[in-house]
């Protein structure tokens, strides 16, 4: 074969470089779409930790410990319970995004907690920064997709469920006035790993998945209601929607294992 001419060699040099750009372009503009761990197995750096009763990042006994490659919440160290609602806040906040949590509930229910806390916790998300909520303010104003695990008692507890602490949801064309509104998802044991995923689209849609299942939909997620104690006045302006906020895992009473944290930012459509 004859040797190309130099101006073809040329050609397909800059055509290689401008093919390479072009990948690399496209690699960086799809990065919001990768799925980022917020929990790297190994330590707690990327996180905050605030506790009814106590200032952010006081780990008051260790509620929150790494162990076994997982976030462990435990009572060990606790005497008295003195309604220590704890949440754990990633350091960054959050407007578009597909969550992940992998979880189960085991070890044992602090007795001085309140009996509804039994095998519940939850994720919170559109949270407010833990940096502006007071020190004895039991809860942050935020969604929580709420975990439970059934009472061995035959009755059904589903998990997945929307909770409202200082916040409103539409659901069903208006605004519920429950705290709490059920999922439609199973019942699932003590010690059994569960997915929960919410897919939250800003101000607009939520989604709740369970184990591949959607189990709950609704919409709008605003500050309002009740629930929420000692909180700044100038925070909870009710009927302002959440386009955004902090996620944070709950303890409010019984051990629990997060072995899995992860998030896929969602691009806005134009």
């Amino acid at each position: 074969m004859k040797n190309r001419p130099f101006y073809l060699e040329g050609m397909v040099i800059l055509l290689s470089v401008f093919f390479c750009c072009a990948c690399m372009q496209t690699k960086q503009l799809s990065a919001p779409d990768e799925w980022k761990e917020l929990f790297n197995g190994k330590d707690m750096n990327d996180w905050w930790v605030k506790i009814n009763h106590h200032e952010v990042d006081d780990n008051f006994g260790k509620t929150f410990r790494v162990e076994d490659g997982m976030i462990k919440v435990r009572y060990d160290q606790y005497d008295d319970f003195n309604n220590r609602f704890a949440h754990l806040y990633y350091k960054k906040p959050f407007d578009y995004f597909h969550l992940i949590v992998e979880y189960r509930f085991t070890g044992k229910f602090h007795h001085n907690a309140p009996g509804y806390a039994i095998r519940n916790s939850g994720v919170m998300f559109h949270s407010q920064d833990p940096r502006t909520m007071y020190k004895d303010q039991d809860w942050p104003i935020s969604v929580e997709m709420q975990f439970l695990a059934g009472l061995d008692d035959g009755k059904a507890r589903p998990t997945g469920n929307m909770c409202s602490p200082g916040t409103d949801v539409i659901f069903e064309g208006r605004v519920d006035p429950r705290h709490c509104i059920e999922s439609t998802s199973k019942t699932y044991p003590m010690e059994e790993w569960v997915r929960a995923e919410a897919m939250v689209y800003g101000d607009s849609l939520v989604k709740h998945i369970i184990n591949g299942d959607t189990v709950l939909v609704y919409s709008k997620p605003q500050i309002g209601g009740g629930v929420v104690n000692n909180y700044n006045p100038s925070i909870k302006i009710d009927g302002k929607l959440l386009s955004s906020g902090y996620i944070a895992l709950q303890a409010e009473g019984q051990e629990i294992d997060f072995r899995r944290v992860s998030i896929k930012e969602i691009p806005r459509t134009p």
